[in-house]
């Protein structure tokens, strides 16, 4: 691994010990004061998908522990004492949820899914609108993967009747987007065999051959469906036609995408849909503390260890961050993007920041 990436891991907050012994009091010859440690979590996914990785890596940059020589440098990393834990989780909506309440203080979650929050519609039909939810940044696009078994018959979405099929767990975005996929093609659940397991849990039912197919919502490539169709056990299936029109004029926040060739061995262009991939955090976040992670995340010094990732945090940019944003932006990322000549655009369900 790149030693300058493995420092940054470092800090990723998993390593509750080290981070501990780096708060205490640095010595010089003489007693220094030690800044109060500011505890933020982010709330992800699984450690198999996409958002763990992220903020795990996020976290590291952002992380601002005594001591650490790399954060001395202006505004390379977070206010001073700030500790960035990345906490695995059942996904996007319980993410929502977690931020909403308060009981995390930010987390990752699809953009459709911050659509369905703020309106109280769809998966939050039950909970109503989440009002205390605020953006902080656009980070990267997600693709709909959908997954079968590589001797299954299935070719394309409608084959998927009468199959066993994951949708993804109930509590996960990807859960939300496929019964908007379902949906515009006209396929009931009552046609399939539906589980909901994490896309971790798909996985090993697949290799079982528990089940056909599986879906799942990540930015590319996602190694746990690299290592399926490394290994000869899955293929994908294409996301497209007239049920994709279909499906883009009802859900605004998805688009049309294709998954280039080779970006998972041995496979061909791939046509499907994707989303963004939203860091939303709690209204009731310092807006203090927010300008700072947030001007942390976009200094250029931290650029390289975003380009060294080969996934989706090589894809966090400046020019992409607050673009049609579903709920509005924290006020204390908003100042940070009009500091830098970069206002926010939103779009017309997000209101006002």
């Amino acid at each position: 691994m790149n030693v300058r990436r493995a420092a940054v891991y470092v800090l990723a907050g998993l390593a509750v010990p080290v981070l501990a012994t780096l708060l205490l009091v640095v010595s010089f010859g003489s007693a220094q004061t030690t800044p109060a440690r500011i505890s933020f979590q982010i709330v992800t996914g699984s450690t198999g998908g996409t958002y763990f990785p992220v903020g795990r890596l996020i976290a590291g940059l952002v992380s601002h522990a005594p001591g650490v020589d790399r954060c001395e440098s202006a505004d390379v990393c977070g206010p001073a004492g700030l500790i960035i834990t990345a906490r695995t989780s059942d996904g996007a909506v319980s993410n929502v949820l977690a931020v909403n309440r308060g009981s995390a203080n930010s987390g990752f979650a699809q953009g459709d899914v911050v659509a369905e929050a703020v309106a109280g519609a769809g998966a939050f039909r039950k909970t109503g609108k989440q009002d205390h939810i605020r953006v902080i940044a656009d980070l990267f696009p997600e693709d709909v993967h959908l997954i079968v078994a590589r001797n299954s018959r299935i070719t394309k979405l409608t084959d998927l009747r009468g199959k066993r099929v994951s949708l993804g767990s109930e509590s996960s975005g990807t859960a939300v987007t496929v019964r908007a996929i379902l949906a515009a093609y006209d396929l009931p659940l009552r046609r399939m065999k539906v589980r909901h397991d994490s896309a971790d849990a798909s996985a090993q039912l697949m290799q079982r051959g528990q089940i056909d197919a599986f879906f799942f919502v990540g930015g590319r490539p996602v190694s746990l469906i690299d290592d399926l169709i490394a290994r000869r056990v899955a293929r994908l299936v294409p996301i497209d036609g007239a049920g994709r029109d279909k499906l883009l004029r009802a859900v605004p926040s998805l688009a049309a995408d294709t998954i280039p060739s080779d970006t998972y061995r041995r496979t061909p262009a791939i046509a499907t849909v994707s989303v963004r991939a939203l860091w939303i955090v709690g209204d009731r976040e310092p807006e203090s503390l927010v300008y700072g992670i947030t001007r942390a995340l976009f200094n250029p010094h931290n650029r390289y260890a975003l380009d060294e990732d080969s996934g989706s945090a090589a894809q966090i940019r400046l020019e992409s961050a607050t673009a049609d944003l579903p709920a509005p932006l924290h006020m204390g990322a908003a100042r940070y993007f009009r500091d830098v000549g970069h206002l926010p655009r939103l779009n017309t369900r997000a209101g006002k920041i």
